[in-house]
């Protein structure tokens, strides 16, 4: 198993976009975008897309498998690059002590509160009897990540640990605490590769800049 997760800093892309986008959906002109892909295909060859809707479905894919609409990747398929693109979101990478299976997850605040997380380990439970193990990536912090109330309320109903604070003390949902409680109910011990994406120019941020790029989290057999 070999894991990564990227950043803006290489590739050909100019601003806003500049310089590592991976995500064709942004504005971002398509050849560039190859190009980008190109350059991680380089380390991670075959890679695997999908088309992330804030939901929680979860689908197991082959080498041949066109990208779903999902906002999680499964596969027992070696050499086959999964990727989870992020703009403040956590990418969330996931995979069995025996390596052999893997999964990518695109968690934010409706994945959360919908258990996209938790249904993919579920799903890689029934592939594997290895003990699950998961990493996540850079993504915005609990004192970037204002919410107004409604939102708050909705998440924090469920996961009352993502329950934050801006530091001017404003509503705010800390995802990455979150997502760590809910993967320690079920067995799940996370390593979190901390950076806030909003705080960290190294990262797109889709809340410091509404048009932007996107960084990956990528993961292979």
């Amino acid at each position: 198993m070999r894991s990564t997760f990227t950043d803006r800093l290489a590739g050909f892309s100019s601003a806003p976009f500049d310089r590592g986008n991976l995500a064709l959906h942004v504005g971002d002109d398509p050849e560039v975008v190859a190009s980008n892909r190109a350059l991680v295909a380089k380390e991670f060859p075959r890679l695997a897309f999908m088309s992330q809707v804030h939901g929680n479905t979860v689908v197991q894919v082959g080498a041949n498998t066109a990208a779903p609409e999902a906002d999680a990747l499964i596969t027992t398929t070696k050499a086959l690059s999964l990727v989870v693109l992020v703009a403040d979101c956590i990418p969330l990478l996931l995979w069995d002590e025996s390596e052999s299976v893997i999964a990518a997850v695109h968690v934010g605040r409706r994945g959360l509160a919908n258990e996209v997380a938790l249904k993919t380990i579920t799903a890689m439970r029934s592939l594997t009897d290895s003990k699950i193990l998961a990493v996540m990536g850079p993504s915005i912090c609990g004192s970037c990540y204002e919410v107004d109330e409604g939102t708050y309320n909705e998440v924090t109903r469920q996961i009352p640990e993502s329950a934050a604070q801006t530091k001017s003390g404003t509503l705010a949902l800390d995802l990455p605490r979150g997502l760590q409680v809910q993967l320690a109910a079920v067995g799940v011990e996370i390593e979190n590769k901390a950076a806030c994406t909003l705080e960290d120019e190294r990262y797109f941020s889709y809340r410091r800049v509404r048009v932007t790029g996107r960084q990956a989290g990528i993961i292979t057999l």
